[in-house]
């Protein structure tokens, strides 16, 4: 998907940049503005985050708007909600963050999963970073109650799994 995206906005490396931060927040354009969600975001916010003109960000709407493929895809963007890492602390939750050895290989949610349900906890959020657009993508997974220390153990052999670390 990524590769295809950003031919269409080659050489404009600026405005790739623009259509990335869309991507990765979930910020949608539709009749030539930018939501998230239904929250309008003006383009000097995305500007200043982005590190470039405001004018870039309103070229790069109206590129995505000129363009059949560009405009499906992001007219259709949706945040995908909050992230709970940084408060499961506080509700006595575990937050295990794995790094793959190969992020394109399929199966490492599925087996921590598995090891997670199979001691009887309950998995409140998985969020798994897109290896096309992160180039050191992580699996987070927060987990309803506090991990036994064998459980981290069998973490560890899933294959796929590089390293973790609990939060």
């Amino acid at each position: 998907m990524w590769k295809f995206i950003s031919s269409r906005f080659s050489p404009r490396e600026e405005k790739l940049s623009v259509a990335r931060l869309f991507i990765q927040y979930g910020l949608s354009v539709r009749e030539g503005k930018i939501y998230c969600g239904q929250i309008e975001i003006p383009t000097a916010k995305v500007a200043t985050v982005v590190g470039v003109d405001r004018r870039t960000v309103s070229a790069t709407v109206k590129l995505i708007e000129s363009d059949s493929y560009l405009k499906k895809i992001f007219s259709e963007l949706e945040p995908s909600g909050s992230s709970l890492k940084g408060v499961a602390k506080n509700f006595g939750w575990s937050v295990i963050e794995i790094t793959p050895s190969d992020a394109s290989k399929p199966g490492i949610l599925a087996g921590v999963a598995s090891l997670v349900a199979s001691r009887n906890l309950s998995i409140r959020q998985a969020i798994v970073d897109d290896v096309e657009l992160n180039p050191n993508p992580k699996l987070t997974i927060v987990v309803e109650g506090q991990l036994p220390p064998e459980l981290i153990y069998e973490i560890k052999k899933v294959q796929g799994v590089n390293s973790l670390s609990i939060l």
